[in-house]
């Protein structure tokens, strides 16, 4: 039995209600979280990511920091998609993961309007069970966005979203499997832009299995993160979003609140303040294209901006 397979049936027989939920939450990266300083990492922490690059290197920054506030920290990366990885989180098999703002507030309450990384950081806290909390955003940022080639483009007068709706039925759309059901997915481009493809492909989240069938016309429309060095290479034509149907998508740690204590909030804000999203889309480079191991990259880059010694 594999990590997910695992995880998912530990899962599998108990669900996690909401709990109270915190009254206030990070506008800012100078803010202190809705929790207070009431956690302990003196147990250590153990980060888990979602099955794409750059949530593993997210992961494994977040660990080299932490180790060098002298918390033990463990990786336990590729453990799936959100809905895997949050209920994991609320079920204590992990502690501590890296999250986009606008993602995770949708996955908790699909009727959330926030659209702006300060209002989005409140309305998180209002939502999040009084067990978990989110710490301060990152300066880093990587939206998902829906991409067509040139080609496509111009044989259908694709330039946004909107356009979509002229082509309904004759596109194929690409994109991981839980995309299906997301609003920002095959959920929201129906209901925000009236868009209906001919057929959906379960694949992989901007990854060699959606990024390959684009470039070989098996699908019409993928979609691929902002930060993804494939988009630029390949000339790919990124459709705008005038409805704002993707949140601004900031990085940020979502982590147990019993184990939210100043020296994890003071390396994870340092963290944050010096990533941006220029530099994650570097270290996306050098895991998808140089083939150099997430770890390391991670490790490297830390030492760079003098985070480790």
């Amino acid at each position: 039995m594999n990590r997910r397979t695992a995880l998912t049936a530990l899962l599998a027989g108990a669900s996690a209600p909401l709990l109270a939920a915190c009254s206030s939450g990070i506008t800012s990266l100078n803010g202190s979280g809705s929790g207070g300083d009431t956690g302990s990492s003196s147990g250590g922490l153990v980060i888990g990511t979602a099955n794409f690059t750059e949530n593993q290197i997210l992961g494994y920054l977040y660990a080299g920091v932490l180790k060098a506030a002298g918390i033990k920290t463990t990786v336990k990366p590729n453990l799936g998609s959100r809905e895997i990885i949050v209920p994991a989180l609320k079920g204590g098999d992990i502690d501590l993961l890296p999250e986009y703002q606008g993602s995770l507030l949708l996955y908790l309450d699909p009727k959330a309007t926030a659209t702006e990384a300060g209002e989005m950081q409140n309305a998180l806290a209002a939502v999040l069970p009084s067990s978990l909390e989110v710490l301060p955003y990152a300066s880093a940022e990587d939206r998902d966005s829906f991409a067509v080639t040139q080609e496509t483009a111009d044989k259908y007068g694709l330039h946004s979203l909107a356009d979509l709706k002229k082509a309904n039925g004759k596109l194929v759309f690409g994109a991981a499997a839980e995309m299906k059901k997301r609003v920002v997915g095959l959920v929201g481009l129906k209901d925000q832009y009236g868009a209906q493809f001919k057929e959906f492909k379960a694949l992989d989240s901007s990854g060699p299995l959606v990024k390959g069938a684009l470039k070989k016309g098996d699908v019409d429309v993928a979609n691929v993160f902002t930060t993804d060095v494939d988009i630029a290479a390949n000339k790919w034509v990124i459709l705008s979003d005038p409805r704002h149907l993707v949140p601004a998508q900031h990085i940020v740690p979502l982590i147990a609140a019993r184990k939210a204590d100043g020296k994890v909030r003071k390396a994870l804000a340092r963290l944050g303040n010096v990533l941006t999203t220029a530099e994650l889309t570097a270290l996306n480079r050098l895991v998808d294209k140089e083939k150099q191991d997430p770890d390391r990259v991670a490790d490297a880059w830390l030492k760079k901006q003098k985070l480790v010694a």
